[in-house]
């Protein structure tokens, strides 16, 4: 079954910075095919950095490693937030995601957040 994330009207879903060690593979609506660093991540989407901006409303599939395992959805390009000397940072939201990726972004954001709490580093997101 698939997940549709929703933001909580009054409350931001936790965010977990992750700086350029989480590689992202991007799909583009036309089958285009990229590579990203995940830079923030939270079960209503992300943070992405690129060696460009892409379209703004463009619908594409994210899919990153997890200690959990793979997840894979469907998100959204936002506008862009900030462009780099050679790259920029460009936000996405989950627009659908399956039950299985939810659950697998859950456990390693649950387990980052749990580690922090405890002053220790996580390693719940792989880089490849």
């Amino acid at each position: 079954m698939t997940h549709f994330p929703q933001p909580h009207p009054s409350r931001r879903a936790a965010r977990v910075q992750l700086g350029d060690s989480v590689l992202a593979a991007i799909r583009l609506e036309d089958g285009r095919r990229t590579k990203a660093k995940l830079q923030t991540i939270s079960v209503t989407g992300g943070l992405l950095r690129l060696p460009q901006s892409l379209g703004e409303g463009d619908f594409v599939e994210v899919a990153f490693q997890t200690q959990a395992g793979p997840v894979h959805g469907m998100a959204e390009v936002l506008s862009p937030t900030r462009k780099l000397d050679d790259s920029v940072l460009q936000p996405f939201r989950f627009v659908a995601i399956e039950d299985d990726d939810h659950r697998r972004l859950r456990t390693s954001l649950d387990h980052v957040v749990e580690r922090s709490s405890l002053g220790m580093k996580s390693s719940a997101f792989s880089t490849y």
